[in-house]
């Protein structure tokens, strides 16, 4: 399998990337052109978890420079985020319009298979008193995956984690279309986008992911009976 990943550096991305080598996919994941520094900090990053780096900020890369990247691959990840450190406006720009953007680049490529890294609670409008910025962003996952629940041209999951830690993945998860908030290994997200990678059945579904007491590979078999 090829598997494209935006946002490759990222945490998640990185995790997902190794799975891949370790088990002989191929891997390519896309990094933004920040500086020669940073650019080959990520670059960087992106190998040693086994994959290839590609830059290509999506923030100002056009649809189809993005669906030649994509070009031959058998599914894609959008795994990117402005991160917590950025303004309201960068929301805008990467969690919403780029998430779209890359759809929008798999459907002209030919790669149905596509999976959305998103957030729990996105449907909802931000209760009173929510930061601004958080607000903005829970607005634009819930806009973007809003769009791409949308297209009938693309074989989509959303993956909606809880809260994310650092702690070792245990392999258990609840997988659901509701699961209440609680938190889940990084580790855990990537083990369960991998196994989503491989069962065509999930298509078309937005699922939660917390920490639980199922074995990944169970959960995801149980939402295909």
């Amino acid at each position: 399998m090829h598997t494209v990943i935006a946002g490759g550096a990222g945490q998640i991305a990185t995790r997902l990337e190794r799975l891949l080598a370790d088990r002989g996919d191929t891997a390519h994941g896309l990094i933004r052109d920040t500086g020669p520094s940073e650019r080959s900090e990520k670059a960087d990053a992106v190998r040693a978890a086994g994959a290839e780096p590609v830059v290509c900020d999506l923030e100002s890369a056009d649809v189809d420079e993005v669906a030649d990247l994509l070009r031959g691959a058998d599914a894609a990840v959008f795994a990117a985020g402005a991160g917590p450190g950025s303004g309201a406006a960068r929301k805008e720009t990467v969690d919403r319009a780029a998430a779209e953007l890359f759809a929008e680049a798999a459907a002209r490529a030919g790669v149905r298979r596509l999976l959305i890294v998103s957030a729990m609670r996105v449907d909802e409008e931000p209760p009173p008193g929510t930061d601004p910025v958080f607000a903005a962003y829970l607005r634009a996952k819930g806009a973007a995956d809003a769009a791409i629940r949308a297209r009938d041209d693309l074989d989509w999951t959303i993956l909606r984690p809880g809260r994310l830690t650092n702690t070792p993945g245990t392999g258990r998860v609840h997988l659901a279309e509701h699961t209440g908030r609680a938190d889940v290994s990084r580790d855990d997200v990537a083990a369960v986008l991998l196994a989503l990678l491989d069962e065509p059945a999930t298509a078309r579904r937005t699922l939660e992911l917390v920490a639980g007491d199922t074995p990944i590979p169970e959960a995801v078999r149980a939402l295909t009976r």
